[in-house]
C-alpha cells in the first residue's frame, strides 16, 4: 500500500517571485517558502497555474523549484508541476525535480491542440518515465486545458504504478468521488477549486491544492481541520468568507495574482514582485479594492482563527 499521508492537508499553489526587473528571484522565493512553512501548511505545489508556469523558461522553473526545495529541506511535501507544451522540456523538468528529491511531479495535458486520449496518456507516461522513482500527479483542469480527464483515460493511467494522485480542478465534486472510488484506498485526490474546498473534502478529497491558499492560509487550514473533525457547518462559514474574499480579489483590473502579491506585501511585508506579461499588472485604481481585501482577510482571520 502506498502511504498518502504526505498528500493529506493544505498545499498552497506557490506564487512566482520576481525582483524589480521582473526576473525570477531566488531570495524572494526562499522568503515566501519560509513564510508559508511558518504558517503550518502541509506542502507546496510549485510551478503550476498560480506560479505562472506557462510564461517561464525551463531555467526559470528549475530556479524556483531549487529555491523551494532548499528552503523546505524535507519539512513539507513538495509537488513539482513540470508540464510544458512539448515532451522534451517536460521530461527535463521531471528528471530535474526527481534529482532534487521532490515527493511528486505533476502535469496538465498538452494545451492548444486537442490530442486524442492515447496521445495524452503517452505524454504523461513519457514524463513519468523521466522520474521513475517519483510519484506522478495528474492535473485535471478542463476549463483551462480544454481537455477533461475521462474515466477511460484515468483507468489507462492507473496502469502506471507511479500514478499516485489527481489534482482535480474540475467543478463537479462528483469527479472527486469517481476518482477516489476508481483509484482505491492508497490513491490521493486533491480538491482544486478553492471556492468549494468544503464540498471536495466532504466528498472524500484527501487535501486541497489552491491558488488563493498562499494569501490566506489560516482560513484554509482551519477549514481542513474543521472538516476532519466533522464540523462542516463551521467549515462552511469560513468557506463563505473565503469565497467573498476571492470574489473581491477578482474584481480588480489587474490579474488576481498581482492583487494577491500586493495583499501579501501589505499584510506580511514580503516583496514578491509583480506578474509576467501578458498577465495584466496591478493598476493604480485597484488599490482601494486591494485595501478592502486586506481588511476582509484580517477580519475573517480574527473572526474564525
Amino acid at each position: 500500500m502506498r502511504d498518502i499521508s504526505k498528500y493529506q492537508g493544505i498545499i498552497p499553489a506557490f506564487y512566482a517571485c520576481y525582483d524589480e526587473t521582473g526576473a525570477v528571484s531566488r531570495e524572494r522565493t526562499r522568503a515566501f517558502a519560509e513564510h508559508l512553512l511558518k504558517k503550518g501548511v502541509k506542502g507546496f505545489y510549485v510551478g503550476g497555474s498560480s506560479g505562472e508556469c506557462i510564461y517561464h523558461s525551463v531555467q526559470d522553473r528549475k530556479t524556483i523549484l531549487e529555491a523551494v526545495v532548499e528552503t523546505v529541506d524535507g519539512k513539507a511535501t513538495v509537488i513539482a508541476h513540470v508540464a510544458c507544451n512539448n515532451t522534451a522540456d517536460s521530461r527535463e523538468l521531471a528528471a530535474h525535480a526527481q534529482k532534487l528529491g521532490v515527493d511528486a511531479v505533476a502535469a496538465i495535458p498538452p494545451i492548444y491542440f486537442h490530442l486524442p486520449e492515447h496521445a495524452i496518456a503517452g505524454y504523461w507516461n513519457d514524463i513519468s518515465e523521466a522520474a521513475p522513482d517519483t510519484d506522478f500527479v495528474i492535473y485535471n483542469i478542463p476549463q483551462l486545458a480544454g481537455v477533461a480527464l475521462t474515466m477511460p483515460l484515468f483507468r489507462e493511467m492507473l496502469k502506471n504504478p507511479r500514478v499516485a494522485a489527481v489534482k482535480n480542478s474540475s467543478m463537479p465534486v462528483q469527479d472527486i468521488q469517481m476518482f477516489k472510488a476508481e483509484g482505491g484506498e492508497d490513491f490521493a485526490v486533491f480538491n482544486g477549486p478553492d471556492e468549494q474546498l468544503v464540498s471536495g473534502l466532504a466528498m472524500g478529497a484527501d487535501g486541497g491544492i489552491g491558488g488563493t491558499y498562499g494569501v490566506m492560509p489560516e482560513l484554509y487550514l482551519k477549514i481542513f481541520r474543521l472538516c476532519r473533525e466533522g464540523d462542516y457547518a463551521g467549515a462552511r462559514r469560513i468557506q463563505y468568507a473565503a469565497d467573498e474574499i476571492i470574489y473581491a480579489m477578482c474584481a480588480c483590473r489587474g490579474n488576481m495574482y498581482a492583487v494577491i502579491k500586493e495583499i501579501i506585501r501589505l499584510r506580511e511585508g514580503l516583496e514578491l514582485g509583480g506578474v509576467r506579461k501578458p498577465l495584466p499588472p496591478l493598476a493604480a485604481e485597484d488599490m482601494p479594492q486591494v485595501k478592502k481585501c486586506v481588511s476582509m482577510i484580517d477580519d475573517a482571520i480574527r473572526t474564525y482563527c
